[in-house]
C-alpha cells in the first residue's frame, strides 16, 4: 500500500511541475539575465561613418553586417537587441546603402549627427626613386655561382 501511494503521487505531482516554471516567470526578487543579441551598435559609431566609405572602412567601424540580402548584395543590415532583466525588449536597426564598394546613405533608428567630413589632407607625398646599393661581399660571392646577373 505505501508503494501504491508513492506511485500515485508521482503521477499526480509530476505532470504538474511544468505548470511551476510559468508561475516562476512574474515572480519578484527572480533574477533574469540580460540578453544582448546582434551588432553593438550605438550613436558614437554611427556619427564616425561618412558618405563614400568603403566596405573595408564601415566593417572596421561597425564590424561584420548581421544580415546582407541575398538579392541586393548593396545593402547591409546591422541590429541590435537588448532586454535586460525582466524590462521590455530594446531593438535598434540600421540599413546601410552601398553603391559598388561605396556607402551612400544609411536609414534605421540611428541617424549620423551632421559633422562634416574631416578637411581633407595637407601631406604632400614625393615618390623617391629607389638607390641602387652595392653588393655584399656575400652577395658577390653568391652571384659567382648563380645564373642571374
Amino acid at each position: 500500500m505505501h508503494k501504491t501511494l508513492h506511485a500515485l503521487a508521482f503521477l499526480v505531482f509530476i505532470p504538474a511541475l511544468p505548470a511551476c516554471s510559468t508561475l516562476a516567470v512574474d515572480v519578484p526578487l527572480v533574477y533574469k539575465i540580460d540578453i544582448n543579441q546582434g551588432n553593438i551598435i550605438d550613436q558614437e559609431m554611427i556619427t564616425l561613418l561618412r558618405p563614400n566609405m568603403s566596405k573595408r572602412q564601415v566593417i572596421y567601424i561597425l564590424g561584420s553586417p548581421l544580415l546582407i540580402d541575398a538579392f541586393n548584395k548593396n545593402r547591409w543590415d546591422y541590429v541590435h537587441s537588448e532586454q535586460i532583466g525582466s524590462d521590455d525588449r530594446i531593438q535598434q536597426r540600421v540599413a546601410l546603402f552601398f553603391e559598388g564598394n561605396h556607402l551612400v546613405h544609411l536609414e534605421g533608428d540611428l541617424a549620423p549627427e551632421n559633422n562634416p567630413a574631416p578637411p581633407a589632407s595637407k601631406d604632400i607625398t614625393v615618390d623617391v626613386p629607389k638607390r641602387k646599393l652595392k653588393k655584399t661581399i656575400s652577395e658577390m660571392f653568391m652571384s659567382l655561382f648563380s645564373s642571374e646577373n
